[in-house]
Parts: structure tokens; C-alpha cells; sequence
């Protein structure tokens, strides 16, 4: 069986479970009562069970409290996946999406996400979805716009016989100015 790592000697238990109370994250509490009672001269197994967790993870909790003390046991945010447009592909995009598509060349009159991301395919052989196309675009300050539709054989003279003119002030009804009447 290993020789379980040593705990630093900066630290106590009545020191580890103060700094417990004071702070506002509970897994952060947890993990600290936890190297309490290994401090306290419990096993690696009682602190597991304080924790709830097994012994790989109170393995890890000890190399994170000796390398950063109590603040090395706060959960961290994840990084998650690289970007996959850098800047030199941001800016590229932005430029087409300026000048516009060139029907001959580009074989659209107008951009749309799935054109863009086949765009950057093959310019650059990056593989993005129109979610991120979209994303990106937002990112750098534009909006979808949209015109309103418009018949074909639409005439401008129906369209303004046809909107309703309101008159220039509000009547009440009939029934509700009898019953203001004063008496």
C-alpha cells in the first residue's frame, strides 16, 4: 500500500474548519471538514466518507490544498473547447459579410448562416456549424434584418385606399355617456 501524501503543516484542524464556516461555497466547506478530520488523525477513508466521495478524489483535494491552501479547494470553471474561429478568421468573415456575396462567384444573392459556414470551409478547411457562424456574426455586432415581404403586383394606390383612417378624437358610446349624466 502508498504512503499517503502528507498534508502541509502551515494549517490545523480548528483552523480548516473556521475557514469552513467563513466561506460561502458549500463544496468548498465539504472538502475542507474533510482534510479537518484527516488532520485530526482520521484516516483517508473517514475523510472520504465526510466528503462523500472516494479516496482518488481526497488524493486530489490534498495536492490542491498543499499546492493553494484553502482557496485550491473552490470548484473552477471548466475552459471547455478551444474557439474555433481565431481572430484572423473573425476578421475575414466580417470583411465578406461587409462586401456582400458576389452572385457569380459565391452563387448566392444574399448571405445566409449555412452560406457563410460553407464559406469559411472552404476558404480556411474550418469545419463550423451555422450555430456558431451565428454566434460569432453576433459577437461582432450584427443583427439579422430581414425585409418585410411584399407582393409582386402590389399597388401602391390599394395600399393606401385600403388603410383604415382613424377619426381625429375618441367619442364614448352611446350607453356609457347616458350613464355619466349628472342626476
Amino acid at each position: 500500500m502508498a504512503v499517503p501524501l502528507p498534508l502541509r503543516t502551515d494549517f490545523t484542524a480548528s483552523a480548516l474548519r473556521r475557514h469552513a464556516r467563513q466561506t460561502q461555497d458549500a463544496n468548498q466547506a465539504r472538502r475542507l471538514l474533510a482534510l479537518a478530520a484527516i488532520y485530526d488523525g482520521g484516516s483517508r477513508g473517514d475523510a472520504a466518507r465526510i466528503g462523500g466521495v472516494g479516496l482518488q478524489i481526497v488524493r486530489d483535494w490534498v495536492v490542491r490544498f498543499n499546492a493553494e491552501g484553502p482557496d485550491g479547494l473552490v470548484n473552477r470553471k471548466v475552459p471547455g473547447p478551444s474557439r474555433r474561429l481565431d481572430e484572423v478568421l473573425r476578421r475575414a468573415l466580417a470583411a465578406i459579410v461587409e462586401s456582400g456575396p458576389m452572385p457569380a462567384v459565391h452563387g448566392v444573392v444574399r448571405w445566409r448562416l449555412v452560406d457563410l459556414a460553407q464559406w469559411v470551409w472552404e476558404e480556411f478547411r474550418v469545419s463550423v456549424s451555422e450555430d456558431t457562424v451565428g454566434r460569432e456574426l453576433r459577437a461582432l455586432g450584427y443583427r439579422k434584418l430581414s425585409a418585410r415581404p411584399r407582393h409582386h403586383a402590389q399597388a401602391p394606390e390599394a395600399v393606401e385606399a385600403y388603410k383604415k383612417i382613424s377619426l381625429p378624437c375618441w367619442t364614448q358610446s352611446r350607453k356609457r355617456r347616458a350613464s355619466h349624466r349628472p342626476t
